[in-house]
């Protein structure tokens, strides 16, 4: 039988930097529960395992992929799965989750996480990777909806209603990051709250912020790149308020990957987060 797919406290998290180490260990603040990206992780020893193995004593961890490519057409890497699985083995996270995306074809890498078609040749492609997946792990995991750019006119599902029907086939859990919504609702159009009333909440076992950088189309019509790069912003933030609102407590992280700030910054960020899951009803 899979493990549940989080057992993370109902609380604010961070995705955790080795700069930020002392800092975290000498005052975490409303810091609860640390993210790691998986891929970071997958060596044998050094100095990034002690420090691991050293504050998984102390915070519950959470294990992010963000190479497996559960999205592509081809296998999933024999490798990196062994990879991930001994990992997972011995961290023992409270949660594993992964992209719906796609960042390889045939021996090539892209440094990205693509978008996919909401078809159902995709569908029964991504179902059967997170079934390899979660197999290999022996456990249930929580699968990322997308920041999107563009719209794919084959589509035949909407990508909440794809992302129920992958956990109703699979089992699997989600990870809703509402950063990812707000960027895509905003290229794409549509409604951000629309999208929240939309989606299977109940699966839900984590909840994702992050920055974005603004930019413009072709058209001079705005385009949001997602880079968890920045602050989240204010009408971000109102959108994790109005998720909260239907889904009650939930894990909460803030991401910020490039240009990482001084620890007080991050933990500022993380205080927010726990002061929206304070308005919270239990």
């Amino acid at each position: 039988m899979l493990d549940a797919a989080s057992s993370l406290p109902a609380a604010a998290g961070v995705g955790y930097k080795p700069q930020h180490f002392a800092d975290i260990l000498a005052e975490a603040g409303a810091v609860k529960w640390l993210e790691i990206h998986a891929e970071n992780y997958m060596g044998d020893g050094g100095r990034p395992i002690a420090q691991l193995r050293h504050l998984c004593e102390q915070f519950a961890m959470s294990v992010h992929g963000v190479g497996l490519s559960i999205g592509g057409e081809g296998a999933l890497d024999g490798d990196h799965l062994a990879r991930l699985k001994h990992l997972v083995d011995w961290l023992n996270p409270a949660s594993f989750s992964e992209h719906l995306a796609w960042s390889t074809h045939d021996s090539h890498f892209y440094n990205d996480l693509l978008p996919l078609p909401y078809t159902d040749a995709t569908l029964a492609r991504v179902c059967d990777h997170i079934n390899q997946l979660q197999d290999t792990i022996g456990r249930r995991m929580l699968l990322e909806n997308p920041s999107s750019y563009l719209a794919f006119a084959e589509s035949s599902w909407s990508e909440p209603e794809f992302l129920a029907e992958i956990t109703r086939r699979t089992g699997c859990g989600l990870l809703l990051d509402v950063n990812n919504v707000f960027v895509s609702a905003t290229n794409l159009d549509f409604s951000p709250q629309g999208y929240i009333d939309a989606f299977a909440l109940d699966q839900v076992g984590e909840i994702h912020l992050g920055g974005h950088d603004e930019d413009e189309d072709d058209h001079g019509k705005p385009l949001l790149i997602d880079s968890h790069g920045a602050e989240v912003v204010d009408p971000v933030w109102a959108l994790l308020d109005y998720t909260l609102a239907k889904s009650g407590p939930k894990p909460v992280l803030v991401e910020w990957d490039t240009d990482v700030p001084d620890w007080s910054v991050l933990a500022a960020e993380a205080t927010r987060a726990a002061t929206a899951l304070e308005r919270v009803p239990a």
